[in-house]
């Protein structure tokens, strides 16, 4: 697996670059243009930027050549990243759409192109997007939640992603999940966001009941407690990715009843249980993977004890599966 994104950077300084992709685009004039007719240049992190048009009819063939040099070396997946669409006005709402559509059609193409008989393990290939608009769920296979602050934080850090996860759900994106541990890291002398090894460990359990099971090192790797960093983060990482296996044969199910109806994989309780009151006051606390199962994930710091509410609906029984202390309780 690896990473594209539509936004194209000089690289003259670049020894090592196989193609210069900025001086391609610039040339064939399928960058956007500012309005002396130069590239329309965007700041970046640290650097400036050039972004494809891609309402331009040569960006597509030129684009598409590229993921077929990536799916020739081997490449099975990508981060299709960015796509925000710089003008407000014009064209910030479709430009996440032509990204996802472009990605998309190369899939389709790239499948059609396999010889029948070859290799059918190798004939799997996907990419997952942040940007997204109306119909960015026709052509996008996967999402995720862009990059949340390595902390515990309501607003954008580890409960953010799940209200995210199940707004989204809500808005038709069916697919979507966040990186295991956060992205956003910040090192300066007064205020510090650094990932802890409880921070990452909790996460991990809870993105072992969503879509995608995927860790990230974030911007900062080396102030970040990481899945490979110790005998415990090793373990605990092994022990979720089987709990996320586990449930493979339901995500399979969940994921074709989303093709047909629509309904998200992770789900916002009340979708099931509307006329209880209580219900609706929920927000990060927990909520339905499917109808079948109800995640409640720690979310606190130095917590190891959380409460989980089960909803009045359906005569069946709910069943406990207890870990690390877990304090249950009903109202039925």
């Amino acid at each position: 697996m690896t990473y594209c994104n539509p936004c194209l950077a000089p690289t003259e300084d670049k020894p090592n670059r196989r193609r210069n992709m900025f001086q391609e685009a610039k040339t064939m004039g399928i960058l956007i243009r500012d309005q002396y007719g130069q590239p329309y240049m965007v700041p970046n992190t640290a650097f400036n930027v050039g972004m494809l048009d891609l309402t331009h009819p040569d960006t597509t063939t030129w684009f598409k050549n590229i993921l077929w040099e990536m799916a020739d070396d081997g490449i099975r997946g990508w981060m299709a990243d960015f796509g925000e669409g710089e003008d407000p006005i014009e064209a910030h709402n479709r430009y996440p759409e032509l990204w996802a559509k472009i990605n998309r059609e190369f899939v389709e193409e790239w499948k059609a192109s396999r010889k029948a008989g070859e290799d059918e393990d190798d004939d799997e290939i996907v990419f997952f997007m942040r940007a997204g608009f109306r119909d960015s769920p026709k052509w996008g296979m996967l999402f995720w939640e862009g990059d949340q602050m390595v902390s515990w934080q309501q607003n954008d850090g580890i409960k953010s992603t799940i209200v995210g996860l199940l707004s989204s759900g809500l808005s038709g994106y069916a697919f979507n999940h966040s990186d295991i541990g956060g992205y956003s890291g910040v090192s300066f002398p007064i205020v510090k966001y650094r990932r802890s090894e409880e921070l990452l460990l909790r996460w991990m359990e809870l993105n072992a009941f969503t879509t995608v099971f995927r860790t990230h090192e974030g911007n900062k790797p080396s102030c970040n407690s990481q899945f490979y960093s110790n005998d415990r983060t090793y373990s605990h990482f092994a022990r979720f990715a089987k709990v996320y296996n586990a449930w493979k044969f339901y995500r399979i199910q969940l994921v074709k009843e989303a093709a047909r109806k629509g309904l998200p994989v992770c789900r916002h309780l009340f979708l099931h249980y509307p006329d209880d009151d209580k219900v609706h006051k929920l927000s990060y606390q927990q909520f339905l993977v499917g109808t079948e199962i109800l995640v409640v994930p720690v979310l606190d710091k130095g917590k190891n004890k959380v409460k989980a509410y089960f909803p009045i609906g359906e005569e069946r029984p709910w069943v406990a599966c207890l870990d690390r202390g877990v304090i249950l309780e009903s109202r039925q």
